[in-house]
């Protein structure tokens, strides 16, 4: 009922893989458009917008945590350019600063087991699942001392 997974590591993005472990944290990247497989664990959509052409029993989403996707604004000056990619992230650690409650809900699913983000982005390596996925593991040992992590990627 799950779809399987791809990573990209901390240090920055890369294409689908494997899945990525940290302490007790799993979180793999995935497209949602790719079909579902066990070993995705808790598959969580991280997009403001609902992937096009899929039904909501289609994708098998366990988890659509808009509030952690990047802002309209973002989205469209990024536009997925590779020369952008380091500014982006930058902006996008700055917007997940008022999203504390959203990243403290995804990490509680992260350690429980394993996690996947689902993207709808055709761009395997620079998008924002890779973004998120980055910024948690830069500040996963913060989240499990229970600080504020928000301020991580400044």
């Amino acid at each position: 009922m799950r779809r399987g997974q791809s990573t990209a590591p901390s240090s920055g993005p890369a294409p689908a893989g494997g899945m990525a472990q940290r302490g007790n944290m799993a979180i793999a990247l995935k497209r949602v458009y790719e079909p579902p497989s066990p070993e995705d664990g808790c598959r969580i959509l991280v997009e403001r917008l609902w992937p096009r052409g899929l039904t909501k029993q289609g994708a098998v989403i366990d988890l659509w945590c808009k509030e952690v996707a990047p802002s309209t604004e973002l989205r469209r000056w990024f536009n997925h350019d590779s020369a952008r990619w380091i500014e982006f992230q930058r902006r996008y650690v700055r917007e997940l600063h008022d999203q504390a409650e959203a990243l403290a809900s995804i990490v509680q699913r992260a350690r429980v087991g394993p996690v996947t983000f689902v993207f709808a982005s055709r761009e395997p390596v620079y998008n924002n699942a890779a973004a998120l996925k980055a910024f948690l593991e830069k500040t996963w040992d913060q989240w499990l001392a229970g600080s504020d992590t928000t301020d991580g990627g400044r």
